[in-house]
């Protein structure tokens, strides 16, 4: 896949139609211009090997990290690997984990972050039992990269079920917040049937805090009933942790929900935006959150009104209240969103959209007062499956791009950046 120069031609249409739902929005979102700009971003070399794939970038103080799955050649086994991105180059590939029992799906893949104190802590899923979908959420942690601590459960309710989707966050005073989708309650192995995961029992999301150690504290359940299989995303605001994810209620409603936790505890979880989208299955997107001091903003796909949209809405109370959603979308958008404020007034957004010829990743940076400006191509994509979910990354002046290209023959991540 060559990079493009991005080129837009944002032309509002009727978007995808996925199902019947019986409520619309309560505040219709605003759209996004009809305009075509020109940006050049510029492509760096991957440390990654020959068909690797689900790759997660985050930033440091001073330094990127990317981590991704690699098949290890000539063998059943597959590594995660991470490097680090510093003054213009990359570290050499440091391996994790390699084992042939990794559950590696395209939509919930491992994650590397950094906290206050310097500490590396990373997340992947290995099987737990015979069951397609019995799997745990395993944890380590890293002084210096190069050694890592014995494997540990972030999970540890020992049954053999579904645990996955997990977000890390740094917490201010060292350690990570974590949450993540649960299956204690579900039968176990998983029996995903087309209607949704109808295996029997409710998929939860949890919390718990993570310390350099492997120790684990404050495991609390969030919300007993969600979606099943939709990326959750959290921030840790001036007041504390604020965490986003797909919620599902009695009448299959599949809107966005939000948790934050506070001096006074948890709170009750909240609905981001009454998009009213009732779908008997799961979607596979969720949403995504990011924040500086009590500033948030978050992004999330939804397809009520039988219609795409992704959408972006602010925060100036770390999660309390959010203002009117704004389209970011072109009209026809897959989803699989991410979020970054790039100051307290403004936020970049990017997702995938459907082309006449296939798909194309897309960001926009829009702006606390409604206001967007026009969308510009990261590059050509997919709606396949393999093209998984781009991730986003500032480190100074540049936002950092990676992705998953897949041709008929292989895989291989991209990774470019831009200066703003």
């Amino acid at each position: 896949m060559k990079l493009l120069t991005a080129l837009l031609a944002v032309t509002l249409l009727a978007g995808i139609g996925c199902t019947k739902e019986s409520n619309g929005a309560d505040t219709p979102p605003k759209p996004a211009p009809a305009a075509k700009t020109t940006q050049t971003l510029e492509e760096l070399s991957s440390p990654s090997g020959p068909g690797a794939a689900e790759p997660f970038l985050s930033a440091t103080r001073d330094s990127l990290l990317l981590s991704w799955l690699e098949p290890v050649v000539n063998t059943d086994r597959v590594a995660l690997r991470f490097a680090r991105y510093r003054n213009g180059k990359w570290s050499a590939p440091q391996t994790i984990v390699e084992r042939n029992d990794l559950f590696v799906n395209w939509a919930d893949f491992p994650s590397i972050v950094e906290d206050a104190r310097g500490t590396l802590f990373t997340q992947w899923l290995q099987k737990s039992g015979s069951g397609t979908y019995s799997y745990d959420v395993q944890m380590a942690t890293s002084k210096d990269g190069m050694k890592w601590s014995k494997p540990f459960l972030l999970n540890r309710d020992g049954t053999k079920t579904e645990h996955g989707f997990v977000t890390l966050a740094a917490l201010p005073g060292g350690g990570v917040g974590a949450t993540w989708l649960d299956g204690r309650k579900m039968k176990a192995g998983g029996d995903h049937e087309a209607a949704g995961h109808d295996s029997g029992g409710d998929m939860t999301i949890r919390y718990a805090v993570v310390g350099a150690n492997g120790e684990i504290s404050q495991d609390v359940e969030l919300d007993n009933r969600t979606c099943e299989c939709c990326s959750t995303g959290m921030t840790v605001t001036a007041v504390g942790p604020l965490v986003a994810y797909r919620d599902r209620t009695k009448d299959e409603i599949r809107d966005i929900s939000l948790v934050r936790r506070s001096s006074g505890g948890w709170t009750k979880p909240h609905p981001l935006n009454n998009d009213g989208w009732k779908v008997n299955g799961c979607p596979v997107n969720g949403p995504q959150l990011d924040s500086i001091g009590n500033r948030v903003v978050a992004a999330w796909f939804t397809a009520a009104q039988d219609r795409g949209r992704v959408l972006a809405s602010f925060s100036d109370d770390a999660g309390a209240k959010f203002g009117s959603p704004i389209t970011i979308d072109d009209g026809k958008p897959v989803g699989r969103v991410d979020a970054l404020m790039l100051n307290p007034e403004s936020a970049l957004v990017t997702w995938v959209e459907q082309t006449p010829t296939g798909a194309e990743i897309r960001a926009r940076i829009v702006r606390r007062n409604g206001q967007v400006d026009p969308s510009v191509k990261i590059a050509d994509s997919s709606t396949a499956r393999a093209a998984g979910f781009p991730r986003t990354a500032r480190l100074g002046n540049d936002l950092h791009f990676a992705w998953t290209e897949q041709t008929a023959t292989s895989k291989r991540i991209h990774i470019a950046r831009r200066s703003f």
